[in-house]
C-alpha cells in the first residue's frame, strides 16, 4: 500500500489526478490536503469522497503542525504538491498570498518530507516528491520553437516568478541533500471541473449566459493545450518511474491562439446549443501585464524516457469539455455564486 499526500487535491488538476489514481490502483491510499480557497470546490471529489482508499483534511500547507502529524499517521510515501494560487490577473493585484502559499508553502512542505524520510545520511526508499510546475516558468517565446527541461527560468508575473522560486527550493534540496524528487511542467490544461475564470469555461460559461467574451490586446497569445486526464497519467508516470532529480515537461502539441478557442467554442455552441450564441460577444479589453505572447512545450523526454504520449486530441477534448461542462450548469452556477465570490470578496475588500 503506498500513500498518497496530495496538496490542492479539491482543485481542478488535483481533484482530476486524484480520480484517476483511485480509479487505476487498488493499493493505494490518498490523504487530500486543501484549504478550500476560492478555487477548492469539494463538489470537484463527490466521485470519491466515500471511497475506503481516500481521505479528505482541511488545512493550509504552511501549516507545519497540521503536515507534520499527518506524515505521522499515514507514513506518506509520496507527496504530490497541487496547491498553489495559479490566477496570473491575482497574482498582479496581491502578490503577497502567492509567495506565501507557493513558496512558504513549499518550503514547508519539503521540510516536513526531508525530516521524515531522513535514513542516516539517506532517505528511505520508495519515497518521493513531486512539485506540479507550470510551462510559465520559462518565460514568453517568439515565432519559432519550443520550451525544453533546460531552458532558463524567466518569469514575467508574480505568479510565474512565485513557481519558479518554489521549483528552485525543491531542486536545491535534491542538489543539497539528495532528496528524491520531480518537477513536472506542463502546458495549459482544460477539462472537467477547471475553475470558471480559466480561459475555457469562462468562454462556454458567458456564452450560456450571454455575457461579453473579454479578449486580452488582440487575441492572438498562443498556449500549448494538454487536456486534464492526459496530464494526470504523465504525472502517475513521473512518480513511480520519474529519475529522482529530473524535470519533465508535459504537453500535448496543440498551439491554439486564444482566438482561435474562443471562436472553437462559440462555433460549437451555435450549432449544437443555440444559435443566436455569435461572435458579437466578443469584447476586446487592455492587454495584460507581462502578458506572454507564446507557449510551447517540447515533451520528447518524458516520451523517450518514460513512454507517456498524450492520448486525446485538441478535436476531441474540446468537444468533451464544453459538454461536460453543458451537463454540469448546477456545478458552475454553484462555483461562479459561491467560494469564488466569497473569496473574491475577502482577497480584495470588495
Amino acid at each position: 500500500m503506498k500513500n498518497y499526500l496530495v496538496t490542492g487535491g479539491a482543485g481542478f488538476i488535483g481533484s482530476n489526478f486524484i480520480a484517476y489514481i483511485l480509479n487505476k490502483y487498488k493499493d493505494i491510499y490518498i490523504i487530500n490536503l486543501d484549504s478550500l480557497t476560492y478555487a477548492g470546490n469539494m463538489e470537484n471529489l463527490k466521485s470519491v469522497e466515500s471511497h475506503n482508499n481516500y481521505k479528505f483534511i482541511q488545512g493550509d500547507i504552511c501549516d507545519k503542525g497540521l503536515v507534520e502529524d499527518i506524515f505521522n499517521e499515514y507514513d506518506i510515501d509520496y507527496v504530490v504538491n497541487f496547491a498553489a494560487e495559479s490566477h496570473v490577473d491575482r497574482s498582479i493585484k496581491n502578490p503577497d498570498v502567492f509567495v506565501k502559499t507557493n513558496v512558504m508553502g513549499t518550503l514547508n512542505l519539503l521540510n516536513v518530507s526531508k525530516n521524515a524520510w531522513a535514513d542516516g545520511e539517506g532517505f528511505k526508499s520508495g519515497k518521493k516528491f513531486i512539485q506540479i510546475s507550470t510551462d510559465e516558468v520559462y518565460g514568453s517565446l517568439g515565432d519559432t520553437g519550443f520550451f525544453k527541461e533546460d531552458t532558463p527560468l524567466d518569469p514575467h508575473s508574480p505568479y510565474s516568478a512565485s513557481k519558479t522560486s518554489a521549483d528552485l527550493m525543491v531542486k536545491s534540496y535534491f542538489d543539497t541533500y539528495k532528496m528524491p524528487i520531480n518537477i513536472t511542467r506542463c502546458s495549459n490544461n482544460y477539462g472537467p471541473y477547471q475553475f470558471p475564470e480559466k480561459l475555457i469555461p469562462l468562454i462556454i460559461n458567458n456564452c450560456l449566459n450571454n455575457k461579453p467574451i473579454p479578449v486580452y490586446g488582440d487575441g492572438l497569445n498562443v498556449r500549448d493545450w494538454l487536456y486534464v486526464e492526459d496530464h494526470c497519467s504523465a504525472i502517475d508516470m513521473v512518480v513511480r518511474r520519474g529519475i529522482s532529480g529530473e524535470v519533465y515537461n508535459i504537453g500535448g502539441h496543440n498551439e491554439k491562439t486564444n482566438m482561435d478557442i474562443i471562436n472553437n467554442i462559440i462555433e460549437y455552441l451555435n450549432k449544437n446549443v443555440d444559435d443566436l450564441i455569435s461572435k458579437n460577444l466578443i469584447t476586446y479589453v487592455d492587454d495584460r501585464k507581462g502578458h506572454d505572447k507564446r507557449y510551447g512545450i517540447d515533451p520528447t523526454k518524458i516520451k523517450e524516457e518514460l513512454g507517456w504520449y498524450p492520448k486525446t486530441s485538441f478535436e476531441e477534448g474540446i468537444i468533451k469539455t464544453i459538454d461536460w461542462y453543458l451537463g454540469n450548469k448546477q456545478w458552475m452556477d454553484n462555483i461562479t455564486m459561491g467560494s469564488y465570490q466569497e473569496y473574491y470578496k475577502k482577497m480584495y475588500n470588495k
